[in-house]
């Protein structure tokens, strides 16, 4: 999806929302939050009920927040940042190692178009497992099962049941081998 000119009432209501969440999430992020509590306020920020199953370790953060979609029995560890305006899915039972960042919004590589934005969902299949500081690019679907080292840089779609490392993130082994 390419946003090339958003008019001036859709900037204004995708500005207004992403400052309240920023505040929301600056709040949480400074204070002493249990898991219902911190469940309760990314549920506000998402417009979703969060799982009890689920765990969020602060400081988290995203640009937006409203187009974060999260599964049951999801684990997402301190510092990561989600860049959600295009649309972020974690499916169920997903682990998000810390520091991890997964992008949904990208600009044009065009000079002339470069302050438009590109708008690309991202699916985390269910039972995924992102490393410490693994990055995810904006369009990308990581499989059911697969795993994405730390530090790998994942430029293209994962399949199901791999092991991806490396920047730009390759496959180096399937789940199951031995």
């Amino acid at each position: 999806m390419l946003m090339q000119h958003a008019d001036l009432k859709e900037i204004k209501e995708i500005t207004k929302t992403a400052l309240k969440n920023q505040d929301l999430l600056q709040q949480l992020n400074s204070s002493a939050a249990s898991q219902k509590e911190i469940r309760q306020v990314i549920g506000k920020i998402t417009s979703q009920q969060i799982d009890d199953s689920v765990e969020i370790r602060l400081p988290i953060r995203s640009d937006y927040g409203a187009n974060l979609r999260i599964g049951k029995g999801v684990f997402i560890n301190s510092g990561v940042m989600f860049t959600d305006l295009g649309g972020i899915t974690l499916a169920d039972k997903v682990l998000v190692g810390p520091n991890a960042t997964i992008i949904s919004v990208n600009h044009p590589l065009d000079p002339q178009k470069r302050h438009e934005v590109e708008m690309k969902p991202v699916l985390i299949d269910e039972n995924v497992w992102l490393g410490a500081n693994s990055t995810i690019l904006p369009g990308i679907t990581v499989g059911k099962n697969a795993v994405v080292a730390a530090g790998a840089v994942v430029t293209k779609d994962v399949p199901a049941n791999t092991v991806v490392a490396g920047v730009p993130a390759k496959i180096i082994k399937e789940i199951g081998e031995k």
